[in-house]
């Protein structure tokens, strides 16, 4: 049937001007409520507001205004079923064949910070949601449209058409219009989950509503298919929010390295920089300038580096961009970019530039959940956002640390919870000289750490994710020139392991805690 009524009904206002023109000059009569019908009014839109439609005026302050059976009756009738059709007649309830519908902004009015219950409450929208099921269920007979960006396509169609939009059209917007309900109302679970969690913290549901951002060209392979969501109806945070610049589409393993490298330069507040490969550090440093960061976090392991993502926790200079453009690079990302740098590093036609906007996951993350895939469910947990501090450190040997070993060896510490377990690290003045990354034994991580590093240990400190369950990962140490070890402790082995520590005179903390990273 040609769409003789659309009942017009949003929160985002988007194009709905512009659509109650087309719909006017198409000669369908509009529908509307409250807001909408004001900017409908304002631009000289003609629109019968709801309540004088249906002879009931808007009651409760709004919560009630479509919830009425001249409103379903016309949405939910079978125009292919004759009794449906005598029904619309006896009741004098005309057809509704178009419903454009957006939602209260639950999600957006919840992440403020000082937002009360109350107000939560009342953006929890009701015959909103209830239009766009009754709609979509109808998809045969009714089109529903939620996304503004389907404005211009569905007016185009009914040009074309004679006034009707295709079955075709109908399905894929019932099909998204059903995406969109569902995820609104995940997040709204979600909040109140977070009002009442269990005693571990941990949702006893928890429903996930991811929306397509990107489709990827391929994943982890070429033979994979790929692609990039996020949560619906949140705004895009952490690299999901990151801004391109310059260079390829992201891949799906560039979107993995640079994650890891953000994670792990947003850890430090002193001037740093990162370079992963593979997920893995194979060099952090701190420095004066992202240039000496950059040039120390390099030595490393320069012949790992080919091919890495750099990351900078400090706007990156034009002398910093000159600097990186000797070493060919995936990915550089940082907080931000001098004028000229990005020129510089343009320079390289492939190189991807990634700037993270100010507030947008730029911060220590100090809560949340990790999500991993395993078959047949998802595991969860708290991130891992323990932020080690010299007083938490307990001191083990006879030897203790001295000041600048204590500052490396938090730096140490931080650098391993970002490696591969096992994890062993060498630093010496804040600058990574040896990583052993992923090793099923301890000790081989600390061999191989040893055998990467590109000058001699002596008088480095090394730090160890999780605890030594035998002496010969000191042993190991000692025989480079090790100074100071940090490690977690509570092995049952502890007193063997701290024996070794003393009979090589070497300073030994522990942390209590420990940095798995599977």
């Amino acid at each position: 049937m040609k769409i003789e009524f659309a009942l017009l009904s949003v929160s985002d206002k988007t194009g709905i001007v512009e659509l109650g023109r087309s719909l006017a000059e198409m000669q369908v009569k509009i529908l509307s409520t409250g807001g909408t019908g004001k900017a409908l009014e304002e631009a000289g839109v003609p629109y019968t507001k709801v309540s004088d439609h249906t002879g009931f005026p808007e009651i409760l302050n709004g919560r009630v205004k479509t919830l009425h059976p001249r409103i379903y009756g016309g949405i939910l009738a079978r125009h292919d079923d004759p009794a449906h059709r005598e029904t619309l007649s006896e009741q004098d309830i005309p057809p509704i064949g178009l419903v454009v519908v957006n939602l209260y902004p639950f999600a957006q009015t919840v992440q403020k910070e000082d937002v009360t219950i109350e107000e939560a409450i009342e953006n929890i929208d009701i015959g909103g949601p209830t239009l766009i099921r009754a709609s979509a269920k109808n998809h045969a007979h009714t089109t529903v449209v939620v996304d503004p960006g389907d404005y211009a396509e569905v007016v185009a169609e009914m040009k074309v058409e004679g006034g009707v939009t295709t079955a075709k059209t109908r399905w894929e917007l019932a099909r998204k219009a059903f995406h969109h309900t569902a995820a609104y109302d995940a997040a709204i679970s979600g909040y109140f989950e977070k009002m009442s969690v269990d005693d571990e913290g941990l949702p006893p549901v928890m429903n996930l509503s991811m929306v397509k951002q990107a489709s990827l060209r391929y994943g982890e392979n070429p033979h994979q298919r790929a692609a990039l969501y996020r949560p619906q109806f949140h705004p895009p945070i952490g690299i999901v929010a990151a801004v391109q610049h310059h260079g390829k589409q992201l891949s799906f393993n560039n979107y993995l390295d640079l994650n890891a490298a953000w994670g792990l330069i947003r850890e430090f507040d002193d001037t740093a920089c990162a370079i992963i490969k593979h997920t893995n550090p194979c060099g952090a440093a701190l420095g004066s300038t992202p240039r000496e960061a950059y040039q120390k976090a390099l030595s490393c392991d320069p012949v790992s580096a080919f091919g890495s993502i750099v990351s900078f926790n400090r706007t990156v200079d034009e002398e910093t961009a000159s600097e990186i453009g000797n070493l060919f690079v995936e990915a550089v990302i940082a907080p931000g970019y001098e004028s000229g740098a990005v020129e510089v590093l343009a320079r390289k036609k492939n190189i991807r530039i990634m700037e993270m906007p100010s507030g947008k996951g730029t911060s220590k993350p100090h809560s949340g959940f990790d999500l991993k895939r395993i078959s047949g469910g998802v595991l969860v947990q708290d991130r891992d956002a323990y932020y080690l501090t010299e007083s938490d450190l307990k001191v083990v040997t006879e030897r203790k640390p001295e000041d600048d070993e204590i500052r490396d060896l938090l730096f140490a510490w931080v650098l391993s919870k970002h490696v591969k377990s096992n994890a062993i690290v060498y630093v010496r003045d804040c600058v990574s000289i040896g990583i052993g990354a992923g090793q099923m034994s301890r000790i081989d991580s600390a061999r191989i750490a040893a055998e990467k590093a590109q000058s001699s240990l002596a008088g480095a400190v090394m730090a160890s994710d999780a605890f030594f369950p035998f002496r010969d990962g000191l042993d190991e140490a000692a025989g480079h020139g090790i100074r100071a070890v940090i490690e977690p402790g509570g092995s049952v082995r502890d007193q063997e392991v701290i024996d070794a520590a003393n009979e090589h005179g070497i300073a030994m903390v522990f942390t209590g805690i420990r940095h798995f990273r599977h």
